[in-house]
């Protein structure tokens, strides 16, 4: 009986992780946007980094996108 439930589990585990990381990327990119605006005197290390996690945080949505996308057409 828990196997069948095993599958819904890891989709709505998926859909809870790929909501997190939706929001911390555009959470991310308000921030590198204001940082850009007004960027502070000799610190492109923090907007480099920022950049850099939002471009992790990208690819880590599409991972779990594609994991919940079935292969198989239908």
């Amino acid at each position: 009986m828990n196997d069948s439930n095993e599958p819904t589990a890891d989709v709505t585990s998926l859909s809870s992780r790929l909501k997190v990381l939706t929001t911390e990327h555009r959470d991310l990119d308000a921030i590198i946007h204001q940082i850009a605006l007004a960027p502070p005197p000799g610190d492109d290390l923090l907007l480099r980094r920022l950049k850099k996690r939002k471009l992790l945080i990208k690819d880590r949505i599409s991972i779990i996108q594609h994991m919940m996308d079935p292969d198989v057409p239908a």
